[in-house]
């Protein structure tokens, strides 16, 4: 039952983000480059709740954005997904309660999504590599990103440790001995 209310979360914590991504950042925004919080989102899902609720929830929201936003499907679900997937491993090598850490892994989830995007979709669809501008793009968004997961972090911690609460099962102290 924690489960699922956890589940309906997330979907309702993906509608709110698609909200403001296609309302609120068009008013704020450098040079039409908003941030993605769809990366933060599946972040927090794959290092808090693990690697099998990362890559789901991040092929799911993925191919939902995908539908709702781009013309070619799947590629933002492989990318999500593998984001997804980064942060579960990433949960076992780096501390979850420090906030320098938290941004880390953000800045490394970022720029991951965004090369991987880029280079499935000029592969595929013969796009011409415009480096400079890509790269400006990409400070952008990191910086957005980086800015907004400073702001929102309480909420981060609080919904990423009852998550874990609801989807990691053993909590036993054994584990550490």
């Amino acid at each position: 039952m924690k489960k699922t209310i956890s589940i309906l979360l997330i979907f309702l914590a993906f509608l709110i983000i698609y909200f403001l991504q296609s309302n609120f950042f068009n008013w704020f925004n450098i040079a039409g480059i908003m941030p993605n919080m769809f990366v933060i989102l599946i972040m927090v899902v794959g290092l808090f709740a693990g690697k099998y609720a990362g890559i789901s929830a991040g092929v799911i929201i993925g191919l939902l954005l995908d539908i709702f936003i781009s013309k070619k499907v799947g590629i933002t679900a492989i990318t999500l997904g593998i984001v997804g997937l980064i942060s579960a491993l990433l949960d076992k090598n780096f501390s979850k309660d420090s906030r320098i850490t938290i941004i880390l892994m953000v800045i490394i989830l970022t720029l991951l999504y965004e090369i991987l995007n880029y280079a499935i979709n000029a592969m595929m669809f013969s796009y011409s590599l415009e480096i400079i501008d890509f790269f400006i793009k990409l400070g952008i968004e990191t910086f957005f990103n980086v800015l907004i997961t400073i702001i929102i972090y309480p909420l981060i911690q609080k919904g990423g440790f009852a998550l874990e609460d609801n989807f990691k099962e053993s909590k036993i102290l054994t584990r550490y001995f």
